[in-house]
């Protein structure tokens, strides 16, 4: 280990020195043994004693060969004693020595030649054991090993974090060679900002005194300054044996691989989590633009910064693409940001079409169903991920750096692009991010290819559904009549609601409201045939219940499908209305002073069941008077119960002065569930004085 070259720091007073001995001198035992020229014994130090087992008064006096030494040994001695007191060099070296328990053991001397003032020599040797010479020698080579060739990272520093020592393993963590480390202080060393936590636990550890284990730090140093590394830190004051703080030890282990091991583990997870995350969140309606926004949801901010999803307009158009000719045409669906940023404005508003220039990342994506992925852009270099010039100086000035696009490929075709794109995030999109980001892609291109069929099913069926509703005539006497019909909304199937206003002989007219249980354009051509099979049983002239008893017959033959029907035939001779029903929500008065009544008919059972009579209910309906025919899209809802709707129906009803068709209006304003989840159909019929002029039908 590399030590400081300063000279240590001197003891403030003389005799801080004599109370501030090393501790090695005791461990080793030194012996101090002087002997006159003539070989006598002359003092005899207490480790003597220790080491050789005789006590001063034993010893001095003595001639030390035939006290210490066996006499196989002792021309040897003597020889070597002779040397040193006439050459005057020292000599040193392991001699076999007799304890005074007659036991033999081997001694390590130190033999010198000494001269007092009167020119008189003696001979100085300082011994101790071997076995323990040889213990400290192995403990400290262990120590020297260990500190010189372990791969742990290993400092002494000051308390004023100064390096004292470091080992060849943290001089080659720092980049800095381990002899210019001495002197530094420890942010000189290591500068960037994730060290500063470290500085603080290492003045804390010399603060308290209590130790700081495995503390991770993430950095870089001078010997990568490319890429973080990771190392665990433990920190343990240094003290002497009167408790005085001396500096911190510091051990440095790296453990790079472990926490790129566990990065990587945790963004696979975090993979599966976004993945599990876009399975439930994306797709939950039929609705094009809301599946473009869960999508745009779930990207932003865990994936990218930047996300905007654009769909194929011929795929919109048309539900499946031909051969391509030209340039692909897109139209923007969804666009999200992870925060405020002018780089919003560099993207196609939803709802937009953009042809993107050929190397865009999106055209290459139509063109070669393949993704891009751009792991650095230069500011020079946006333009080539941009709609346009305006749109590549905003995506610059963001400081947009990377890019990623994946092609939306539903059943062998691409159908769309989500482009993904980063600028506050540091990282640049890698393989495991394209990876993520063609898992979500697949799943959301079914997605989005269900709501595209979808819709398009749903258009045709709508389109069939108004195609067989009737063309109010302006005109029948006695009545001023209003109709509305409204599918539902877009992430919804179209039902098979209806209603039919037919006049009849004698001045009467037939109204009619049913509901086929089902959607799409199966329940669209059920509702068809019922409502043509109604129109021709109106001209045989039978009663209400007769017409019901008819249709269930044939409701019948289109198994599986079922419906609810309300018929009735005004007579402005009478002033009356003869009324019957299969299953269907009761029809509500409103007359002509106001009051609103919601008629208590005998129910019956839907069409296509069968075995149960109909029956007739007559009641009157005179002049300034209203009947409401509706399907149960009006007042149904998820959420709320029936008698609660119908009650507000009724209280929406009294409006004097109002004309049918802004009745119509008003309803379905305020009744119909905004998530239009069902159909509705509307029919109001005033009853007015049979010389009344015609209003305008609707």
């Amino acid at each position: 280990m590399s030590r400081a070259k300063h000279p240590p720091e001197q003891a403030d007073r003389p005799e801080d020195v004599a109370l501030d001995p090393s501790g090695l001198m005791d461990l080793l035992g030194v012996a101090a043994v002087l002997v006159e020229a003539d070989g006598r014994i002359d003092m005899w130090s207490p480790q003597a004693e220790q080491l050789f087992g005789y006590t001063g008064d034993e010893a001095v006096g003595q001639y030390a060969a035939p006290l210490l030494l066996r006499p196989e040994q002792r021309d040897t001695a003597i020889r070597l004693f002779t040397e040193v007191m006439e050459s005057g060099r020292s000599w040193a070296g392991v001699f076999p020595v007799r304890h005074k328990d007659g036991s033999t053991r081997m001694v390590e001397f130190r033999n010198m030649r000494l001269t007092d003032s009167l020119g008189d020599h003696y001979a100085l040797g300082l011994a101790t054991d071997r076995s323990t010479v040889q213990q400290v020698e192995r403990k400290v080579a262990l120590s020297t090993r260990l500190v010189a060739q372990a791969p742990i990272g290993l400092a002494v520093l000051d308390t004023d974090l100064r390096y004292l020592a470091v080992n060849p393993a943290l001089a080659a963590m720092h980049g800095l060679p381990q002899d210019a480390h001495p002197g530094m202080r420890f942010r000189d060393v290591l500068p960037g900002d994730p060290f500063a936590g470290a500085e603080a636990q290492m003045r804390q550890v010399l603060e308290s005194g209590v130790p700081q284990v495995d503390q991770q730090v993430v950095g870089r140093t001078a010997a990568d300054p490319e890429q973080d590394h990771a190392w665990t830190m433990s920190l343990f004051r240094l003290e002497d044996h009167r408790g005085h703080v001396l500096g911190i030890a510091n051990v440095v282990v790296d453990v790079t691989d472990r926490y790129l091991a566990t990065q990587r583990a945790d963004r696979a997870q975090q993979r599966l989590r976004m993945v599990a995350n876009g399975s439930a969140r994306i797709g939950t309606t039929l609705e094009v633009e809301r599946t473009a926004q869960e999508l745009a949801d779930v990207l932003v901010p865990d994936l990218a910064d930047i996300v905007a999803v654009n769909l194929l307009d011929s795929v919109l158009q048309m539900g499946r693409t031909g051969p391509d000719e030209g340039l692909p045409v897109f139209r923007a669906m969804a666009a999200k940001t992870a925060y405020p940023t002018d780089a919003a404005r560099a993207i196609v508003p939803p709802g937009r079409l953009v042809t993107y220039h050929a190397d865009h990342p999106a055209a290459h994506c139509a063109r070669t169903r393949h993704p891009v992925l751009i792991t650095h852009l230069d500011p020079g270099d946006v333009g080539r991920v941009a709609a346009d010039d305006a749109a590549a100086r905003l995506l610059a000035e963001a400081g947009v750096h990377t890019d990623l696009a994946v092609p939306l490929i539903a059943r062998g075709q691409v159908i769309g692009v989500m482009d993904l794109a980063r600028a506050r995030n540091p990282l640049p999109f890698d393989e495991d991010d394209l990876t993520l980001a063609c898992e979500l892609a697949s799943a959301a291109a079914l997605s989005f290819d269900n709501a595209v069929l979808h819709q398009h099913v749903r258009s045709a069926a709508e389109t069939l559904q108004r195609s067989l509703l009737p063309q109010l005539s302006p005109c029948h006497p006695g009545l001023e009549v209003a109709a509305r019909y409204r599918p539902a909304q877009a992430f919804s199937e179209v039902g098979g609601d209806w209603y039919d206003v037919i006049p009849l002989d004698d001045d009467r007219t037939a109204l009619a409201v049913g509901d086929v249980m089902g959607s799409g354009i199966p329940a669209a051509t059920a509702m068809g045939r019922l409502r043509t099979a109604t129109s021709t049983l109106a001209d045989l002239d039978l009663d209400p219940a007769r017409i019901l008893t008819h249709l269930d017959k044939i409701t019948r033959g289109l198994d599986p499908y079922i419906a609810t029907c309300l018929y009735a035939v005004y007579d402005p001779h009478q002033a009356s209305v003869q009324v019957a029903t299969a299953g269907h929500l009761p029809p509500v008065v409103v007359r002509a002073d106001g009051s609103t009544e919601l008629l208590d008919l005998p129910t019956g059972i839907p069409l296509g069941v069968g075995g149960v009579p109909f029956e007739n209910t007559t009641f009157p309906l005179r002049p300034g008077d209203q009947l409401v025919l509706y399907t149960d899209g009006l007042v149904e809802t998820r959420d709320d119960p029936l008698d609660t709707r119908l009650n507000e129906l009724l209280d929406l009803l009294p409006l004097p002065n109002h004309t049918a068709e802004e009745m119509c209006d008003r309803l379905l304003k305020h009744l119909r569930d905004p998530a239009g989840h069902d159909d509705v159909a509307l029919l109001i019929a005033r009853a007015q004085p049979r010389t009344a002029p015609c209003g305008p039908g609707r």
